[in-house]
């Protein structure tokens, strides 16, 4: 009775799905407890609040619009056919017909969405001449009608344009037929017969669409659900078809699987149930919510028994509708450990909600792109005017897949990247620019290996050619990439502007001297604090503090270790190249490679050279996860050099030959330290060829200079 209670207060009806859609048997059949409608009403109101729903005015506009625009093109269709000469009985019977698919013809479209609307025209009306011209030039006329933006050259030619404010995209497709009667039927495998494939990839979208709504138990519970699972994919950021994540249609064919599989679950069951399915599905097996049809027609089919090319996708989402396709082909090796992570994430957080240890804005939580990582990819883009900015930007988001797919590629898979999906603008900037970024890291389970480097010069150049080839380019549009690290990133990409603070760890023990500057930035840049170090680099030292204080205690030891990670340098690549290490106090490393711990005294000796620094926080966290041995001060030279031959022959180090000989190395205390007083010979050019030569002879100094090779 509870129940019966709850469900008539929510609207909904108590009506059990006994036959089953799908290619398989649900999972569970089971009806909704009394709490799974308490969870999903406060679910419903989380997303009231959230603001996807659209208030009634903005929805009568919506159908105001379409109204309008199909009698648009029903006057389009009569001018072009007298225009073409026919009689005029064929005038009168011309007709075009506008129908809507996507999140609209869905119904979990948001305010401010766009509306995604195909035209279908009799065979008399051309794709290139009538629609694309005599259609744009009466809508191009037309007051209501702005920024109208023509895509002819797309996988699918779309005509993109607001009415009344209202943002909408125009696909068109000529059918095989002389007059289109008002209550065509698109569902119907015949209306593919004797069509382009510009036609038929145009009308694949309301075939699916309609297919997908026909194949779901309960179409309210489905909308429900896949509202609240593209709010989800769009804090999260994984939520973009065209840069390797999902799109609208992806969402919803996984969404309306998850109905299949428990056809009596309410939305926040369905939610549940969609991360925990999805974590452990099995990829590439493809999801499905109905059998392939191989259809009479001809037109290929998603098989990766017959097409070699289907058995490279990753993620198969398999669209219901003839011809079937796979929907997620953008889907690379890096953004789908993204999506695995983040379902991974998200199924933990709805086993908590299950036992009411969390609320629902726990699961909604933006992912914090730019926080993330320690290297991006800054992917910017300029143009003189909006015509010409809207049109290259449309080009280089189109491109930046393939550069993900470049990188993945030229570095045998192990470098990731992770796309961040929406543009980033900056406000303080005049003309028309934006960027967009892309986080880099090493791919998980990768080994370290002795010297090895990711060099992404060659692969950024070659996508640089590649979007320099734009058939439409003018003088104006630019294109810049560099490596930006994440305390360089532009204040711009957060929110309100302002750089977030990174908490600190209550194990963070830093000495007033440890001073560290960010990467390519000029000592006389560094921050002006009383300790002279941000949060951010507390906050990355802090896991190692305690054991560096151990490490460093004295001046008297020096550690020799391998360093298990890459590091960028000033161009844009990824190296772990020689550097020359010292031991003293805070870690620097200097623009000549050399790395070098000191205090205050040091950063003025190494500003007095001219030199930039980097950032050193890797080869700080790197001491807590290799072997390393201790050289001490009144270690014999015999000592030092059997100390290093075992390092050597274990392959963590080596010593290298120092090739900037003029320029002089400060010490602990501020004084200039000669390189050739440091070790038993001259450093300048070719040190050692001989073994006397290789052995080090320390001296008393507070700096002990070694150069490795990682």
């Amino acid at each position: 009775m509870v129940t019966a209670a709850l469900m008539a207060a929510s609207g909904q009806t108590i009506e059990k799905v006994s036959q089953h859609l799908g290619v398989t048997e649900p999972i569970s059949i089971a009806g909704p407890a009394d709490a799974d409608f308490v969870k999903t009403r406060k679910l419903e109101k989380f997303l009231v609040s959230a603001g996807l729903y659209e208030n009634q005015d903005e929805a009568v506009l919506r159908e105001e619009v379409l109204g309008r625009l199909d009698q648009i093109v029903k006057l389009w269709v009569k001018q072009i056919s007298r225009n073409k000469g026919f009689s005029d009985q064929l005038v009168l019977e011309a007709n075009a017909k506008i129908f809507t698919f996507g999140s609209y013809r869905l119904g979990v479209h948001g305010p401010g969405a766009d509306i995604d609307t195909l035209c279908i025209g009799p065979r008399h009306a051309s794709r290139e001449e009538d629609f694309f011209v005599e259609l744009h030039t009466i809508l191009a006329d037309m007051q209501e009608v702005t920024e109208l933006h023509p895509v002819t050259d797309a996988h699918v030619p779309v005509m993109k344009f607001k009415f009344n404010g209202i943002s909408i995209d125009l696909l068109y497709a000529r059918l095989a037929l002389w007059v289109i009667p008002e209550d065509l039927d698109i569902s119907q495998e015949s209306i593919l017969r004797n069509i382009d494939e510009q036609s038929v990839r145009s009308l694949n979208g309301c075939r699916v669409t309609d297919q997908i709504l026909r194949l779901v138990p309960n179409i309210q519970h489905f909308r429900t659900t896949l509202r609240c699972l593209k709010y989800w994919a769009k804090r999260r950021g994984v939520y973009s078809n065209v840069t390797g994540f999902l799109g609208g249609v992806n969402w919803a064919l996984l969404v309306a699987r998850i109905c299949q599989l428990y056809p009596n679950a309410v939305p926040s069951t369905l939610v549940s149930r969609f991360f925990r399915v999805y974590t452990q599905w099995r990829w590439p097996n493809p999801v499905m919510l109905c059998a392939i049809d191989e259809g009479t027609l001809g037109l290929p089919v998603w098989d990766p028994r017959k097409n070699p090319r289907d058995r490279m996708h990753l993620m198969p989402i398999i669209t219901p509708a003839y011809p079937c396709m796979n929907s997620s082909y953008n889907v690379s090796l890096s953004t789908l450990r993204v999506m695995m992570e983040e379902f991974q994430r998200a199924n933990e957080i709805c086993e908590t909600l299950e036992t009411n240890k969390a609320e629902w804005n726990v699961l909604f939580e933006a992912y914090p792109f730019f926080e993330a990582y320690k290297n991006y990819l800054q992917i910017e883009i300029n143009a003189l005017d909006d015509d010409d900015f809207r049109k290259w930007k449309g080009w280089v988001e189109s491109r930046l897949r393939q550069l993900t797919l470049k990188i993945e590629k030229h570095t045998y898979g192990m470098l990731q990247c992770h796309p961040y999906p929406c543009e980033v603008v900056d406000d303080s900037r005049k003309g028309r620019h934006c960027a967009f970024f892309m986080g880099l890291q090493r791919s998980q389970g990768v080994p370290q290996q002795e010297g090895q480097q990711f060099d992404i010069r060659a692969t950024v150049d070659e996508f640089r050619h590649s979007v320099n080839m734009y058939m439409l380019w003018k003088p104006g549009m630019e294109l810049h990439v560099s490596h930006v690290r994440r305390k360089s990133l532009p204040t711009y990409v957060f929110a309100g502007g302002v750089r977030p603070v990174r908490p600190l760890r209550s194990s963070a023990v830093i000495s007033k001297s440890a001073l560290r500057p960010t990467l390519s930035h000029s000592v006389s840049q560094l921050p002006k604090s009383d300790s002279g170090i941000t949060d951010e680099d507390l906050e990355d030292i802090s896991g190692g503090a305690e054991r560096l204080k151990r490490k460093f205690q004295t001046p008297d030891d020096v550690v020799l270790g391998k360093r298990h990670h890459s590091s960028p340098s000033m161009n844009g690549r990824l190296n772990s190249g020689d550097e020359n290490i010292a031991a003293s106090h805070s870690p620097l490393v200097t623009s000549n490679k050399q790395l070098v711990m000191g205090g205050e005294e040091v950063l003025e000796n190494i500003m007095k050279q001219g030199l930039e620094v980097y950032s050193a926080e890797e080869e700080l966290e790197a001491l807590n996860e290799v072997s390393t041995s201790v050289l001490r001060r009144d270690d014999s030279a015999e000592q030092l050099h059997s100390k290093f031959e075992q390092e050597s022959d274990r392959g963590q180090s080596r010593l290298s030959v120092l090739t900037s000989g003029s320029c002089s190395f400060p010490n602990g205390v501020g004084d200039e330290l000669e390189p050739t007083t440091a070790f038993g010979g001259p450093l300048a050019g070719a040190v050692g060829n001989t073994d006397s030569q290789r052995k080090p002879v320390i001296r008393q100094v507070q700096s002990i200079l070694l150069h490795f090779h990682f």
